[in-house]
């Protein structure tokens, strides 16, 4: 327990540039505060001190800001950036790693019993406001983007945006950079309105052309129909003159 708070701790050097000296974080990190609250809780309720636990988490939601379920299982170097609203719900887990933005829910979905809280791997990143919502998994290195509502698996290395959250970059190639404030990737990232009426477009380019294609089969129909019917017999034609004059 005592080896992950000094990790804890010495994580915000290693992500937060604010931050200069270990007893700055210890002292001003609300992350820190909560983090320590929730191993100590988190302790006492493995042990079967439910109550005592929930106290423990209580007081730490109090102090810091930052709601974490006793239950819950968080690895190593799991980072609370800025931290405020903050909840994390009894099933879920966090992985090695994983950095959360203020406003971040890992929420359930279910009122029964058993796993009702996602699962985030190592090296996750969830931007501001986003919830993660059900037992879904969210890969390793996959970002979350701010205010995102994600509902269904996330792929390893993927982003992920919207209501609901949908990929929007594939999987990170080797040479690109780890982190992401925000679980956004500034650079490049493909704007998913215009990628809707792009497909919108190429799909009545190719609507058109299927039209077009039709109408030009029907005109061959209509002439090879036209090529088939038979023409009047001139002696035909003459019978009904005489017949007339009669």
């Amino acid at each position: 327990m005592f080896d992950n708070i000094r990790h804890d701790i010495s994580v915000v050097l290693a992500r937060d540039p604010a931050a200069k000296s270990k007893l700055d974080a210890l002292i001003s990190y609300p992350g820190v505060h909560a983090l320590i609250y929730y191993r100590i809780g988190h302790w006492a309720w493995e042990n079967g001190f439910h109550t005592l636990g929930r106290f423990i988490s209580h007081m730490g939601r109090f102090l810091s800001g930052i709601e974490i379920h006793p239950g819950a299982k968080l690895g190593k170097g799991v980072f609370f950036d800025h931290g405020m609203g903050i909840v994390i719900g009894e099933t879920a887990e966090v992985g090695d790693n994983v950095t959360l933005y203020q406003g971040v829910t890992l929420g359930g979905t279910s009122l029964e019993g058993g796993k009702r809280h996602p699962t985030l791997e190592d090296g996750v990143i969830v931007g501001a406001g986003a919830k993660i919502l059900g037992p879904i998994l969210v890969g390793r290195n996959a970002r979350v983007g701010s205010n995102a509502v994600v509902v269904k698996p996330v792929a390893e290395n993927s982003t992920v945006i919207g209501i609901p959250a949908k990929a929007v970059q594939p999987p990170k190639q080797k040479g690109q950079k780890d982190f992401c404030a925000y679980g956004m990737a500034t650079d490049d990232l493909p704007d998913p309105i215009a990628r809707s009426l792009e497909g919108m477009f190429d799909m009545v380019c190719g609507l058109k052309s299927r039209v077009e294609e039709l109408e030009s089969e029907l005109a061959e129909r209509e002439a090879q129909d036209i090529a088939k019917t038979p023409k009047p017999r001139k002696s035909t034609a003459k019978a009904s003159k005489s017949d007339t004059a009669a």
